[in-house]
């Protein structure tokens, strides 16, 4: 049964699990060898290899600092630990929380793809995420640019959760300060490392684990042949999540990713619909009983606009600009008024950047003020 722990028992699981060659899977061999973590930590120094552990200073001050930042610190078995996570066998066994911890007890799904992700791979997954929220899922994602971002836009309103590969007081990446702005206010950051750890490679997977860990389900909307994402992907079938994926143009190679995952057996998927059809029963256990529909006191921004909060992008040189446009455009069709609020740039400059692009053979356009890459 779930309880929390007392502030000393507290200090010792943060100190036994920042210890050096300390890991998730060996922090719990020690618990249920030694009883608690006090006594594992009494008998670091008498073991065959002696490691030396966080000193109470040390965890007092991250502790403290957790306090300024008005975070917390939720440790495996207490009743603000998601319970889907517990359950994995490498849980982290403590958990920084930046935001609303109680989103963590309710239902979740995750959505990720690529960091350079089209303007159609932005607009679907913020659809995906917004059409979950309004069932009364939570969406979890990565914080990342891209896809990530536009699932955690879509989800504000509903219940929206990060799960980040540093620190929770480090913006990563900068861009998007303003939605970790938000999220600290209206949804939750998540950490496994130490306050101050800048996300190197190495944390990214760690990172990953934790996303299909919390989620019952991880949709993938865009993802190369080699992704991050699909790591996630591999992670959710090990932790026996269900995957879905939204299919893509073969021509272009953002699609490479969710396409294999379809060919081996991931739900397609084109809606928020599908996924709730197939996690259906799994999820209504872990949702909140439904809450009468309020007219909203002010109204609330549309899907395409930027999150409150979320500073809008600076004046950017041609050359860079010309580029961010290439980056939202793929084989498939999309409007060219999507491409205006996605690149938050004019109308008429992103006219002249199409026009460029037009006579360079590079993209060709389409009925309805659409246009694709050749």
């Amino acid at each position: 049964m779930a309880r929390e722990l007392d502030p000393q028992e507290r200090l010792d699981w943060l100190r036994l699990a920042r210890t050096e060659t300390v890991g998730p899977v060996t922090f719990y061999a020690l618990l249920r060898r030694f009883g608690s973590a006090r006594a594992a930590l009494d008998a670091l120094p008498r073991l065959s290899r002696p490691v030396s552990a966080m000193s109470r200073r040390d965890a007092e001050a991250e502790l403290a600092g957790l306090n300024r930042l008005g975070a917390c610190l939720v440790c495996w078995g207490e009743p603000d630990y998601p319970a889907t996570l517990a359950a994995v066998e490498d849980a982290p066994p403590v958990l920084t929380v930046l935001g609303n911890p109680g989103l963590l007890q309710m239902a979740m799904v995750a959505v990720v793809g690529a960091r350079n992700a089209s303007a159609n791979g932005r607009r679907i997954a913020r659809e995906l995420a917004a059409g979950l929220g309004e069932e009364g899922v939570v969406v979890v994602s990565g914080m990342a640019r891209g896809i990530d971002a536009a699932a955690h836009l879509g989800s504000l309103d509903s219940g929206s959760v990060a799960i980040v590969a540093g620190g929770a007081d480090i913006v990563y990446p900068e861009e998007n300060r303003g939605l970790y702005d938000a999220l600290a206010e209206r949804g939750a950051i998540v950490a496994e490392m130490p306050l101050g750890t800048e996300p190197l490679a190495r944390h990214f997977p760690r990172r990953n684990r934790i996303i299909s860990g919390m989620a019952r389900g991880v949709v993938v909307v865009e993802a190369a042949a080699k992704s991050g994402s699909l790591i996630t992907a591999r992670f959710a079938l090990e932790q026996g999540r269900e995957v879905f994926a939204v299919p893509g143009s073969p021509l272009d190679p953002r699609s490479r990713g969710c396409n294999d995952l379809l060919r081996n057996g991931a739900t397609l998927t084109e809606s928020a619909a599908d996924i709730l059809i197939q996690l259906g029963p799994l999820l209504r256990r872990e949702m909140p009983p439904p809450r009468p529909r309020e007219r909203p006191s002010q109204p609330r921004l549309p899907l395409s606009a930027a999150a409150p909060n979320l500073p809008a992008t600076p004046q950017i040189p041609e050359d860079a600009a010309l580029e961010l446009l290439v980056e939202k455009l793929s084989p498939t069709p999309v409007a060219v008024d999507e491409l205006v609020r996605q690149c938050h740039l004019s109308a008429a400059s992103i006219a002249t950047l199409l026009l460029e692009l037009e006579l360079a053979g590079r993209i060709e356009r389409h009925p309805g003020n659409l246009v694709s890459l050749r």
